[in-house]
């Protein structure tokens, strides 16, 4: 049984009574935070900020701060029970260490920590960082092998001349070229032998270097599952579970074979690489990403269930400097991660009353499919407008969607239907092809850039320029699909064209965007970035401000703005307004406008 907390927990911050509780916990996947977890964030970024709070009377710790406000998630539980059974209280975590600790005070600590200076795993990853050295170092020795081989050894080849030389007899042309022929075949010889002893050796270190990467990789893999293995999750029924077993639970439930992707971020962890990893009978890995366990949500989760309290909201949220590649911005609450935190979170909230994720939630399909309509109609083609909410094409969900509607539409069109996509949140403007003539010349114009789109936007904050052009190249979060992230080196270009319509006075802008590529969600990141236009779109749920709790922000100068600020619509505003291009079969040169509801 666990044990009740006492009054005098550290760790439980009292927070102000509610007269009516939320009747279930919010969804950590999607959710707006309600005014508990607002209250709770009030009390710890005051004491973030180093102002008087309840939250603790121990001044902030200087070096605390300064790691913090590199970029740090934190995080909110607000929960009931304990011998505080009829009041509030809430837990407050950070995401993985700071300055190298999971326990500094106030905060809840680690599910298990594994980093005491001489402990299990600082030791024996000692030991692998030990195999990587002596492996790079041979690694080095080979090429450098290699390169000798092509150079053999300081032993020029003799010169020889096969035509006589003036006034050469007979018989000296035919010594001179028997002792040159000798000459030549010892240098051969002399090569040979210095060839086989460069192989020879060079085999040897290769070998050397195959044993050190097996025995690196078995024990980075002992290492990494012994890890696992000691992170025991509790869930709300009381059960106990570790990250292997919860892993390969939740692969089997919701019938997901792993792509491999999660399994990338557990070698870089450990060193291994990619072609070193051996997936489970099957092709199913059981690892977790590297790093699983250790986000706020299963921290404030276990310690609530290890301490008998009940959830009632919770919320994450940035504190400091925004990442050069992912979307993340001071202040600003967001979601659980998919790939490290879902699984987890499917194991440790069994047994507690979730409000449903809308994003997985078929229930309002009917109604959106009813909101789809029809623009444009002939033999060739059909422009449609399609709701926010409602899916372009099904995926693994098979939830109704753009392409289900037009393929009962028109049972008996030969062609795929769908040319191009909207993301389910964006609503707007679609062409549909009916003839694969159609598809095909349709598909031409796309990858050659002549159908012109434009998209309308509401933006949180006052874009610097009225026009301007954003290049960020983007590529899929491994760790957490379909979340987008900035990457110079591995993301595919993407180019926006963006034009400020209005201004208004409670600080949002009305944006036209004109997309030159189509990156899967490139308009969003591309407003949302520090490096983009720092406006993120109102209601985004993965990039936007429009979860942006209440009390002090900076703009985009660095200067703090005190105050409210206002949370989203409860849509995403961004709509395919204007799709321009020349009609597949009439040649003939198409507009079509579709104002947004917004």
């Amino acid at each position: 049984m666990p044990s009740a907390p006492v009054a005098s927990d550290p760790l439980l911050h009292p927070l102000c009574d509610a007269t009516a509780l939320p009747p279930r916990l919010n969804n950590p996947f999607y959710y707006e935070p309600d005014d508990l977890s607002r209250a709770a964030i009030h009390e710890l970024t005051d004491y973030l900020y180093g102002r008087s709070s309840a939250f603790s009377a121990t001044p902030l710790p200087d070096a605390f701060r300064a790691d913090i406000d590199r970029g740090k998630m934190m995080g909110v539980l607000v929960v009931t029970g304990g011998q505080r059974r009829h009041h509030l209280s809430y837990l407050a975590a950070y995401s993985g260490q700071v300055c190298g600790r999971s326990d500094w005070p106030g905060f809840v600590p680690a599910v298990f920590d594994y980093l005491q200076p001489d402990g299990y795993f600082k030791t024996h990853e000692a030991e692998i960082t030990q195999l990587n050295h002596e492996a790079g170092a041979l690694a080095e020795a080979v090429a450098d092998e290699q390169n000798q081989g092509a150079e053999a050894i300081d032993d020029p080849r003799p010169v020889t001349h096969k035509a006589r030389l003036t006034e050469e007899t007979d018989e000296a042309y035919i010594r001179r070229r028997q002792f040159e022929n000798a000459e030549l075949h010892r240098w051969k010889l002399r090569q040979r032998d210095c060839q086989n002893r460069i192989e020879a050796d060079r085999q040897q270190k290769t070998a050397a270097l195959d044993q050190l990467c097996t025995l690196r990789r078995q024990k980075s893999d002992d290492l990494q599952r012994w890890l696992f293995r000691h992170f025991q999750m509790r869930n709300a029924r009381g059960e106990t579970s570790d990250l292997i077993d919860i892993t390969r639970a939740y692969q089997s439930s919701s019938g997901l074979p792993n792509s491999g992707l999660a399994l990338l971020s557990v070698l870089s962890h450990s060193g291994l690489s990619s072609s070193e990893a051996k997936p489970q009978s099957g092709g199913v890995s059981i690892l977790p990403p590297a790093g699983s366990g250790e986000c706020c949500e299963p921290k404030l989760l276990q310690y609530a269930f290890l301490h008998g309290l009940r959830p009632v909201s919770m919320a994450m949220f940035w504190w400091g400097e925004s990442p050069k590649t992912e979307v993340r911005h001071h202040l600003q609450c967001y979601p659980a991660c998919n790939g490290k935190c879902k699984p987890i979170l499917w194991w440790m909230l069994q047994g507690l009353d979730v409000a449903p994720n809308p994003l997985d939630d078929a229930s309002r399909d009917a109604a959106l499919a009813a909101r789809l309509r029809t623009l444009y109609d002939d033999a060739d083609i059909c422009v449609v407008s399609k709701p926010a909410g409602l899916l372009a094409v099904p995926g693994k969900s098979g939830r109704e969607s753009v392409l289900s509607l037009m393929r009962r539409r028109f049972p008996d069109a030969p062609s795929p239907l769908i040319v191009h996509r909207l993301d389910m949140d964006t609503s707007g403007l679609m062409v549909i092809a009916k003839t694969m003539a159609a598809y095909h010349d349709l598909q031409r114009q796309f990858a050659a850039h002549t159908i012109q789109k434009r998209y309308v936007a509401i933006v949180e904050g006052q874009p610097k320029r009225d026009e301007g052009v954003i290049s960020l190249p983007l590529r899929p979060d491994l760790d957490d699909r379909p979340r987008q992230v900035v990457d110079p080196i591995h993301g595919r270009p993407a180019l926006t064209t963006y034009h400020v319509v209005a201004r208004f006075d409670d600080g949002r802008s009305r944006l036209w965007l004109y997309p030159h590529t189509g990156r899967t969600h490139q308009l969003r990141v591309h407003c949302a970035h520090a490096d983009g236009l720092g406006c993120p779109i109102v209601g985004d749920a993965l990039y936007g401000t429009g979860r942006l709790i209440q009390g002090d922000v900076r703009c985009g100068s660095g200067r703090l703005i005190q105050g409210d600020v206002r949370c989203g619509s409860g849509r995403l505003c961004l709509h395919a307004e204007q799709l321009t291009f020349r009609h597949p079969t009439t040649g003939r040169t198409m507009t079509f406008t579709d104002k947004p509801p917004f």
